[in-house]
């Protein structure tokens, strides 16, 4: 689990996370949803360590992170695993490689240990022999899986994923999410994305932080967006017409379920009469 507490930052004298606190279950996927320059990746960011926070706290799993000693915080990073919005794969090394690039820096693996491990989690991302290909050589979906390869290699307890399906057709971002969906519930792990898809949110959202202008405006479950009376939330949802009709499909079934529950209660008393 991930705390943060009263996050601020700002950049030149302006503010872009105002204030933002919440909590990042362990085996769910919690999703910060927002427009783009809301200060999503600012957050992930901050929580990551790769950015300071002005004021605030982060604590993983009830030890303190931000300004704690060198060492605590290295011990944190090295279970953490990051998908970068562009996957961010070495271009002069294989994907084998690649993989194996954490394992060499983070633990004392012997090569064959290595090798081992390296298998095991392209097997899991499905890119079973694929290790001799270079990344120009395959495609966006399987660069993503690759990365997610990466991420997991070192047995990572935390996994930042910004924007991961990003760039890719909508049957291949589905698969992308659905795998890490799958990952963080076998390996119970907290997993964080960063997204403005409301695809993304429908399909896997478990936990959703909703940021506006810096601020956390809602919190909720995929279950429970659709039905919330914050405007800017309503507006960033059914921006496009899709949204609107699937709103509009919803409410016609929950008013004709009504009706048909007033008339089984009408039917009901004349019964009784």
């Amino acid at each position: 689990m991930i705390e943060i507490h009263n996050i601020h930052k700002a950049f030149n004298g302006k503010k872009v996370l105002d204030g933002v606190s919440g909590v990042f279950e362990t085996g769910k996927t919690n999703l910060l949803l927002g427009a783009s320059g809301t200060g999503k990746s600012v957050l992930l960011k901050c929580i990551v360590g790769l950015i300071k926070p002005d004021l605030g706290s982060v604590t993983f799993d009830g030890t303190y992170f931000t300004n704690n000693k060198l060492d605590i915080r290295q011990e944190i990073r090295r279970k953490i695993g990051m998908l970068f919005q562009g996957s961010a794969l070495f271009d002069s090394m294989t994907v084998e490689e690649n993989v194996e690039f954490p394992l060499k820096m983070l633990t004392d693996m012997s090569k064959e240990e290595r090798m081992e491990r390296v298998n095991f989690c392209l097997k899991r991302v499905g890119l079973e022999g694929a290790n001799k290909k270079m990344p120009s050589e395959i495609s966006g979906g399987m660069k993503k899986r690759v990365g997610i390869a990466r991420a997991i290699a070192p047995n990572c307890t935390y996994l930042f994923c910004d924007e991961p399906n990003s760039g890719l057709d909508p049957q291949t971002a589905l698969k992308i999410d659905e795998l890490i969906k799958e990952i963080t519930e076998e390996y119970n792990i907290t997993t964080i994305i960063v997204t403005h898809d409301m695809n993304s949110v429908i399909e896997i959202g478990d936990k959703i932080m909703f940021l506006y202008e810096g601020k956390k405006l809602w919190e909720g479950t995929r279950d429970e967006i659709m039905d919330t009376d914050i405007k800017e939330l309503n507006d960033f949802i059914f921006a496009n017409r899709l949204m609107r009709d699937a709103k509009k499909v919803e409410e016609e079934e929950r008013e004709e379920e009504r009706n048909h529950e007033h008339s089984d209660a009408a039917g009901s008393q004349e019964l009784k009469k």
